[in-house]
């Protein structure tokens, strides 16, 4: 890598993650290292892209607009190098953002096969049950479930999986099985991630349709410790098959009111707004599609 494409490199991922030594590590340089390159820079453009605070690394207002001339060019020419490669093979740096259970559960299983068909491609895997910001932290490519707030970003659809309700065999017994929607106040509710903006659950069942207005005790911001929280019986939780599919087959959870349906969960890749989405991005969602299609 040339040293002013390195530079260009360096000063986009200290602008997306505010941080010298994180974009340093990502490119495999020590702070020092990456301070000095970025002086240079600024020496060459002539102009502080980058304003140094307590709190980290902020852009000037010459640094934003350069960054946004730059970044398309950056992003060309990685298509360009994809294209004359002319083997379909990845190279750099692939930032994927997503759900810690999705990533345990979906997502890590099917790794192996994706990195071996591309040996060069390093992959970073940004997992947190709370919605990443795809420009500020460099996400190349986020997987969302649920509605889109993002209005800006591209989005493309890679799966739709029916919504449920579950509890454990101990809790059903202890509690009785719910026999219709309405019943569902006499019970504990855990919320999840998903869950917790909720006030009502619709339930549909041969052309009637019913809403149920839902409180919880029990609120946890971390869908894995939700799914946790529903095995060892402390009340019914609602989570998107993917989720809880391995507990259900094993039988530590099972279906609660499986005779209404709920409203299904849309699965979108995001990519950042503005930007031509990385040829590495778009065959990540590609293989996933695939993948969860099977």
């Amino acid at each position: 890598m040339s040293d002013r494409f390195l530079a260009l490199r360096l000063f986009t991922r200290v602008a997306r993650s505010g941080s010298f030594s994180r974009a340093g590590r990502e490119l495999g340089l020590s702070q020092p290292s990456a301070s000095r390159i970025l002086a240079g820079l600024e020496g060459e453009v002539g102009a502080a892209l980058l304003t140094r605070t307590t709190r980290g690394v902020k852009l000037t207002e010459a640094g934003s607009d350069y960054l946004a001339r730059i970044e398309p060019i950056l992003d060309a020419l990685d298509e360009a190098d994809h294209a004359a490669r002319g083997t379909g093979e990845l190279r750099g740096v692939l930032r994927a953002a997503m759900s810690t259970s999705f990533a345990l559960r979906e997502v890590v299983p099917r790794l192996p096969e994706f990195m071996k068909r591309h040996p060069a491609l390093r992959i970073d895997l940004l997992m947190s049950d709370q919605r990443q910001d795809l420009i500020n932290e460099g996400v190349d490519v986020a997987f969302r479930f649920g509605t889109l707030t993002d209005s800006t970003a591209t989005a493309r659809l890679i799966t739709t999986m029916p919504r449920l309700l579950a509890a454990s065999p101990s809790y059903l017994q202890r509690t009785g099985v719910p026999q219709a929607p309405e019943d569902l106040g006499n019970h504990a509710i855990i919320f999840g991630p998903a869950s917790r903006n909720s006030s009502a659950w619709t339930f549909r069942k041969a052309g009637r349709s019913v809403s149920v207005h839902i409180e919880s005790r029990l609120h946890l911001t971390v869908q894995e410790a939700a799914i946790a929280a529903a095995v060892v019986g402390l009340g019914i939780l609602s989570s998107g098959f993917l989720g809880c599919r391995a507990e259900m087959a094993s039988g530590a959870l099972v279906q609660v009111l499986p005779d209404w349906d709920m409203d299904r969960i849309d699965v979108h890749a995001l990519f950042p707004a503005g930007r031509a989405a990385k040829p590495s991005a778009r065959a990540f969602a590609d293989y996933l599609a695939g993948a969860l299609a099977k």
